[in-house]
């Protein structure tokens, strides 16, 4: 049996295969191993004088790490650059396998006499014998894009000097890439400053605002009882690696209130008879460090008494300025002896103070000696009674 042309038809169906498996291997792309740099905004917006920063990105597809070093391949004369990482200044990263998100970060300034129009910035990433370059096309204009800034909704308030000031702050991010702001406050001496994100209660020292996003905080400003009145600027600062925004708040302090009630001796008790009027003086000190219009004078006493004062309504009290006033206390008609609790209460102007007295009530002497009488009248009336009919 002849079996050459079998043989011969079955070479030639291993050659067709080799042949139409090169054909295949050449249509089917091989995969090219490099690097590429990238950045989620290559093509932004930016005013003269503008400092733009973008977050740069690294796949490595080599299937090992290499140190990578990073250029401006070329940009537009007078525009200044440099890459920055962990908070300064790079020249090379480290592209470690795989994809390396925000491994830098690349920040521009336009020149403050830039014309407006299109400019091209090209980055060089390059190591490993690998290389990629990356382009930033940037429009310059004119019109009012939106920069960075620290902003305060009311930035000026007025109140007394032992008053808490509260001011709602955005800090705004117009850059291509997050930013973290380190906060401060410059405060005269004895205030005191503290940042905290809109509706927390824990103080920051600083926030990270994402590209293009916006951060809302409170800024607390307490100003110290003694603070003199007059108006108080506090600059407040949000400064990243790469810009310094600032805001000034101001503070108009209209004075301290302090009103104090007391005795000239400082005792808070005294000795009264029910149904008999007696007087006791009252000292009210303006400790604060402005005048006080129109303090007047209250009491809480027990059912039945009558409190009364030389004065109820004090005109004015200047500051630093002590007032006597007379107050005459009748107890009830029917008061039992003991100790009774008399509140007195001072408020007007701004300021207001609350005395407790202890008023330790005694009964008549005249009052007492009838009652003996009496008593000596009924003991001789039933003395004699019992004499005139004992015996019966």
């Amino acid at each position: 049996m002849n079996r050459f042309p079998v043989i011969r038809r079955s070479g030639r169906l291993a050659a067709l295969a080799v042949v139409a498996a090169l054909l295949w291997t050449m249509s089917v792309p091989a995969f090219a191993a490099g690097l590429e740099l990238s950045t989620s905004y290559p093509g932004i917006s930016a005013r003269a004088g503008e400092t733009l920063t973008f977050s740069l990105d690294l796949t490595n597809s080599s299937g090992s790490g290499c140190t990578v070093t990073l250029t401006e391949a070329s940009a537009p004369e007078g525009w200044e650059g440099y890459f920055t990482g962990n908070g300064g200044e790079i020249s090379q990263v480290y592209a470690k396998s795989g994809e390396n998100v925000a491994v830098a970060t690349y920040s521009v300034t336009v020149p403050s006499d830039a014309a407006e129009g299109d400019y091209t910035v090209r980055l060089q990433a390059g190591g490993g014998g690998m290389s990629s370059q990356l382009t930033l096309t940037l429009h310059v204009t004119t019109q009012e894009t939106g920069s960075s800034a620290i902003t305060a909704e009311y930035p000026d308030q007025e109140g007394a000097a032992d008053a808490s000031f509260s001011f709602n702050v955005t800090v705004r991010n117009s850059t291509a890439a997050e930013q973290s702001y380190s906060l401060s406050a410059q405060t005269p001496t004895g205030w005191t400053a503290t940042f905290k994100p809109s509706g927390e209660s824990t103080q920051v020292a600083a926030i990270t605002v994402d590209a293009g996003g916006t951060q809302n905080l409170t800024v607390e400003v307490t100003a110290p009882t003694d603070a003199d009145a007059g108006e108080y600027t506090i600059p407040i600062t949000a400064a990243s690696g790469g810009e310094t925004l600032s805001t000034e708040l101001s503070v108009t302090i209209s004075g301290s209130y302090d009103l104090v009630l007391s005795t000239p001796s400082g005792l808070l008790s005294f000795d009264a008879t029910a149904n008999k009027a007696g007087d006791v003086t009252l000292s009210l000190t303006n400790a604060g460090n402005v005048d006080l219009q129109n303090i007047n004078l209250t009491t809480s006493a027990p059912t039945g008494w009558t409190v009364t004062f030389s004065e109820s309504t004090i005109g004015t009290l200047e500051a630093g300025a002590t007032k006597e006033v007379t107050m005459t206390v009748t107890p009830a008609s029917d008061a039992m002896s003991g100790d009774y609790v008399l509140g007195v209460t001072a408020s007007g102007g701004g300021g207001s103070d609350t005395a407790q007295f202890r008023v330790t009530v005694k009964t008549s002497t005249g009052w007492g000696i009838l009652g003996v009488l009496l008593l000596l009248i009924a003991a001789a009336a039933l003395w004699a009674v019992f004499r005139k009919y004992g015996r019966r």
